[in-house]
């Protein structure tokens, strides 16, 4: 598919074509070599039909008058004799027929048992019964049997043999023929020199009877205004050569094949009969520039120039290597016949070697391997999606370190298992747009069991200087099964408290209120900001995070009409009053380029430790941002949020250069930004007293990149890896999955990590359903629907990340009767020896046993269901399993003056000892415990 320019929408120039039908009036209008006195010749045999492998269902002689007079055939006949055979007892009398000059005149043999096409209308019909690869015809001016093997004399009016072991008749015999060949006198009939072998081609057959345009032949040769008095059928095998280049590009070949696959632009024509040779394709790309008006089936005969088409920039190497066969300034198109079939070609896939599909160029073929969705980033744009075999396409430098032998085998494996399924359009934004399912959505890693259509090479991705690879046009429906289910909520990633960090995809709030659009990036109307915002809002509000790390937000600093607290003031007119407030910008500046990094927490759930803080590193232009938080219970974090520079190509140069290494351009600053982080951190730390650093952000680097190599080799922990492995993502580029946005925890801070995960709302989702408004529907008539929604899906093109912290207060019981107080959140208080009066207070507590000396203890506030007691250490000493601890007497519950009493019994109730009390629940009864729940048993 050849794309148009990716600014505009699709127009076409119209060229100027010949119909079909002019075409075919118009073969062998130049000079002719006649031999028949009469004109009259016999133009067509055929004796495959109904044979196996045929499409014809009966055998067929054709006449054509090649004389500028009409000719009376009453009492003529045609005879037909076997290959050497010399009785001609087999023929057909013509009756009272005159043959008008320049038209054709058809007579119906045999049928055979096989074929699924009749003849056109005949003009006569015989029984005679010929031979499918050899024999010979005689058309004779009188209805008596000819004889010998090479019959002469006044009545022999032409004579045919067809087949290599044929007798030599009018010169040596044509090739052989076959179910789907037939010998066609050259020039449409207008070609007779006596010399079978050079008057006849062989090709598929095409019969004409008296309705077929009258085609007058030139007898001054030279002065017409037709074609190629001989044409040569160049086999479309022979056009594609054996190699990438076809070796007859830039010449004028004649050529046939059946339509597989009708374009916008064109059609995929491929031929009846291949050559068996695996290294040159059977199809070619037909390029006419405007709608062609052929119908899959057809068998098409054409003139052509063969033209070596680069679907990319002069300067895109990939493409330049890849250039596509195609036929081009197109004339004396043609139908032969209709209602031919072609049988795809199953290949394997993925490709043993990156190219392999060359040799399948053009070609109808069958891939019954299973497929993965990729990428759908262009499926409302250009109607494509890049699939994958073998699962989804993992980015290299997402698992292994650049430059790698195991990163270039992944590289290598990546090209081999792509493949780009596109519409069958030469057009953007098609209408309907492709393969959405009921939702409006095809998400990457749905999948498809197979895909039948033709292969061709073009663009993966909007620039023509990007990602190109092979394609497959498809010629049935393809059938997509959800295999990557939405989810309406992140994945439960534990702990007491909840960071996400999300970018936000240029949340620009124009001037505040309600004006100032376009604003330098993001939505262009108020239309379309209001449309972002409710998806954005409505992400957040899924995540439910208690501190949220924002990338690509406006940088209009932290007042009233900022982006951030229009941001913040919408979440809290759908979440209540309250809910979220902002980080203030730091009095350190929030940096120079339009878009800034931003934090938003919940007051309810913790609260700011001093002031925010950015790196003033100047390797920043978005420096990072710090804010230090504290969890109801006392317990401090500090939450950074980072943006580094991009990957795409700008200004870039030296070490800053794209290095071909898989990671992009300026991979040298942001390992600068890298460094500076990890400095920043380290002056964190020491500034507020706490160790406990959270790294959040879009690093613009995948897993094993060298910025996430530095800081996960100088103590940060990378707990995406940490708790889903080297092939999580967070977003696509060119069908390929890794994540760029990272949560990262210093080594104190780790174990307190319960669970960290992306997700998966954005990077899976098609860009057709986002926000914008441009290219679609009612902006764009011609463009596809508004498939919009207010949901949170492809709210941004990053998914967010969440991590979970379980941040508890650690509280040791004194000895004796000393009470012990915990804090208003969540914390771990550990009983010491003696009867001592708890207070959990607030939050989910957790009360420790580790000894039978612990107790008579009272726990005032003890809550079922949210609080619970571990008694894991005790058990253990006594050398009792939890969940037998009950059962075998060790462990009971029993109501009690105040509340329920936990007894322990050491040697359980087979022994001679005696239960006492552990500890007793106030205000709670025995019915109301769950051994499993609140005794972690």
């Amino acid at each position: 598919m050849r794309l148009p320019p990716a600014a505009s929408l699709f127009t076409t120039t119209p060229r100027h074509r010949r119909s079909a039908l002019c075409a075919a009036i118009l073969v062998g209008l130049a000079g002719i070599a006649q031999a028949s006195t009469s004109g009259i010749v016999i133009s067509q045999v055929y004796g495959g039909g109904g044979n196996s492998g045929a499409v014809l269902t009966h055998d067929f002689i054709e006449l054509f008058n090649a004389g500028t007079a009409a000719v009376n055939l009453t009492g003529w006949s045609v005879q037909y004799a076997s290959s050497t055979g010399d009785t001609w007892n087999n023929k057909t009398s013509l009756g009272n027929v005159t043959l008008q000059p320049g038209r054709y005149f058809l007579i119906r043999q045999a049928q055979g048992t096989g074929g699924t096409q009749a003849l056109p209308a005949p003009d006569l019909s015989g029984t005679i019964a010929m031979g499918g690869s050899t024999g010979k015809v005689a058309l004779v001016s009188s209805t008596v049997s000819l004889s010998g093997t090479n019959p002469s004399g006044a009545t022999v009016v032409d004579l045919v043999a067809y087949g290599a072991a044929s007798s030599a008749v009018e010169g040596a015999p044509t090739a052989n023929l076959g179910s789907t060949l037939a010998a066609q006198r050259q020039n449409g009939g207008c070609t007779d020199t006596d010399v079978n072998n050079a008057d006849f081609t062989v090709a598929a057959p095409a019969p004409r009877n008296s309705a077929t345009p009258a085609l007058p032949c030139d007898h001054e040769p030279g002065t017409g205004p037709g074609t190629d008095p001989n044409p040569t059928i160049t086999p479309i095998h022979t056009i594609q050569g054996a190699g990438g280049i076809s070796p007859l590009a830039g010449q004028t070949v004649t050529t046939q094949g059946v339509v597989t696959k009708v374009m916008n632009n064109g059609f995929f024509m491929q031929a009846l009969v291949p050559d068996n040779d695996p290294m040159t394709s059977e199809g070619i790309l037909v390029f006419t520039g405007t709608a062609p008006t052929v119908v899959p089936g057809q068998l098409m005969q054409l003139k052509g120039v063969v033209d070596e088409f680069n679907t990319g920039a002069a300067t895109n190497a990939q493409t330049l290597a890849n250039t596509v066969t195609e036929l081009k300034t197109i004339s004396q198109l043609s139908t032969l016949s209709s209602g031919h079939s072609v049988t795809p070609t199953v290949i394997a896939f993925p490709e043993l070697t990156e190219g392999d599909l060359e040799r399948v160029e053009g070609m109808l073929v069958t891939i019954d391997t299973e497929l993965t969705v990729g990428q759908n980033y262009f499926l409302g744009r250009y109607g494509q999606v890049t699939l994958s075999a073998e699962g989804r396409l993992i980015k290299p430098t997402n698992q292994f370190r650049p430059g790698s032998v195991e990163a270039q085998q992944a590289l290598d494996a990546n090209a081999r298992r792509r493949i780009v399924l596109d519409d069958g359009r030469s057009v953007q934004n098609p209408n309907p747009t492709p393969y959405l399912a009921p939702d409006n959505t095809l998400r990457a890693g749905d999948t498809v069991d197979s895909i039948t259509g033709v292969i061709d090479y073009g663009l993966a991705t909007a620039s023509n200087t990007g990602l190109a690879d092979h394609r497959i046009h498809p010629t049935e429906p393809v059938a997509f099964t959800r295999a990557n289910a939405r989810t309406s909520a992140p994945a439960d990633v534990g702990g007491n408290v909840k960071v996400a960090s999300f970018n936000v995809l240029n949340y620009f709030n124009g001037n505040g209120v309600g004006g100032g659009f376009p604003t330098a990036r993001g939505a262009n109307t108020l239309v379309e900001f209001n449309r972002q915002k409710a998806k954005i809002i409505a992400a957040l509000k899924a995540l439910d995070a208690d501190v949220v790390g924002l990338m690509e937000i406006e940088n209009d600093g932290s007042g009233a009409q900022s982006a951030v607290v229009d941001l913040v003031n919408g979440l809290n007119a759908t979440m209540g009053a309250g809910t979220y407030a902002v980080v203030p910008d730091p009095s350190t500046g929030s940096g120079t380029d339009e878009i800034k990094v931003a934090l938003i927490f919940k007051p309810g759930k913790v609260s700011r430790a001093g002031a925010s803080l950015s790196d003033t590193a100047a390797i920043h232009n978005r420096p990072p941002l710090a804010q230090a938080f504290t969890a109801p219970n006392g317990e401090r974090f500090t939450v950074v949020v980072n943006h580094f520079k991009s990957k795409g190509c700008g200004d870039d140069g030296g070490a800053d250069a794209d290095q071909n290494d898989g990671q992009g351009c300026y991979n040298a600053r942001r390992v600068a930004q890298a460094q500076a982080l990890r400095g920043f951190v380290t002056g964190l730390q020491a500034s507020t007293g706490d160790a406990d650093v959270l790294v959040i952000g879009d690093l613009n680097a995948y897993g094993q990149e060298d910025p996430i190599h530095d800081l996960t080799s100088h103590g940060l922990n990378d707990l995406i890896a940490q708790f889903n492995g080297g092939a999580d993502y967070s977003y696509v580029f060119d069908g390929e999955a890794g994540y760029l946005d990272h949560a990262l925890a210093s080594v104190s801070l780790t174990p307190q990590v319960t669970g960290t995960a992306h997700w998966h709302i954005n990077a899976d989702e098609p860009f057709v359903i986002d926000y914008n408004t441009e290219f679609k529907q009612p902006a764009c008539a011609a463009c596809g629907p508004d498939y919009y929604s207010a949901g949170p899906y492809r709210s941004s093109d990053h998914d967010p990340v969440v991590i979970g912290l379980n941040l508890v207060k650690r509280i040791a019981g004194g000895g004796g009767r000393a009470p012990v107080n915990g804090t208003p959140g969540d914390d771990v208080i550990t009983a010491g020896e003696g009867a001592q009066t708890i207070t959990g207070g607030n939050g989910r507590d957790v009360f420790v046993y580790t000894g039978a000396r612990d107790g008579l203890d009272t726990i005032t506030d003890f809550t079922p269901g949210t609080d619970r007691l571990d008694l894991q250490a005790l058990l253990a000493s006594l050398g009792v399993a939890p969940s037998q601890a009950v059962a075998s007497g060790h462990l009971r519950l029993i109501d009690a003056a105040g509340g329920v009493q936990l007894q322990l019994d050491a040697d359980g109730a087979a022994g001679a000892g005696v239960p006492r009390g552990l500890v007793t629940l106030r205000g709670v009864s025995a019915t109301q415990v769950q051994p499993a729940r609140d005794l972690g048993l």
